[in-house]
């Protein structure tokens, strides 16, 4: 496939490409840090659009392997063009596949210490009609929903395995009965706020397969000071 208009964006030390379609945001980079990837974890990402978040994890130190798993053939090739470009072939891997019915000569069932996804937020009866079909796949449960996510984890994780997701507040109770439902204990969560003075905008949650109920509400994730100013900790997790 021919891309066109790439826009290139540095990452740290990386290079890294998106398009008008496959872009990213700053959930992506609050994910990527909730999630505490280590040096010896095998991971995979679902929903990886252009590859931004497996592209966080190799920033520094990478993880010993990385997947990013999409069903968007374009999305697929923007990111094969990143790893390409920062010589990752030996550790990170795109795999374009549907995650709902990917088979274990795709990725190896139960193989993943971590598995991360910045899934849809959007029902699919939610309007979608001005974006293009990429967009709407990347925006709405078109393709797949939040159940078929967690399923898609619960198959790739070792048991202990941790499963970290981001959503808005309003799909906290689908995210929750999800996890439960394909064995993964939800152990903490964390509200992301603009400032002190707002309502939560954004919630990240982590969760392990196989684990005994019992979760932690971490302390809210400022994105803004009282000046208006980027928090220190943002500034931190964006750096």
């Amino acid at each position: 496939m021919e891309l066109e208009n790439l826009e290139e964006f540095e990452l740290g030390r990386l290079r890294m490409f998106v398009t008008a379609d496959h872009r990213f945001g700053t959930d992506a980079f609050l994910l990527a840090n909730y999630a505490n990837v280590h040096r010896n974890d095998k991971v995979c990402d679902l929903c990886t659009g252009c590859g931004i978040i497996p592209l966080i994890f190799c920033k520094n130190t990478p993880p010993k392997a990385v997947y990013g798993m999409d069903i968007q053939e374009e999305a697929i090739e923007v990111f094969k063009k990143s790893v390409s470009e920062n010589h990752l072939e030996n550790t990170v891997f795109p795999v374009l596949h549907d995650l709902r019915d990917f088979p274990q000569s795709v990725i190896k069932y139960e193989s993943m210490d971590v598995v991360t996804a910045n899934p849809p937020y959007m029902t699919s009866g939610s309007g979608y009609e001005k974006l293009s079909r990429a967009q709407a796949i990347a925006r709405h449960e078109l393709m797949c929903d939040i159940n078929d996510v967690c399923s898609a984890a619960f198959r790739l994780l070792k048991f202990g395995g941790r499963f970290a997701v981001c959503q808005r507040p309003e799909r906290l109770a689908d995210v929750i009965c999800a996890m439960r439902k394909f064995k993964i204990e939800p152990k903490t969560i964390r509200f992301v706020l603009k400032n002190e003075n707002e309502k939560p905008w954004l919630f990240l949650i982590s969760g392990k397969k196989g684990a005994a109920a019992g979760m932690t509400v971490e302390k809210p994730l400022y994105v803004s000071g009282s000046d208006n100013s980027f928090s220190e900790e943002f500034m931190k997790i964006y750096e």
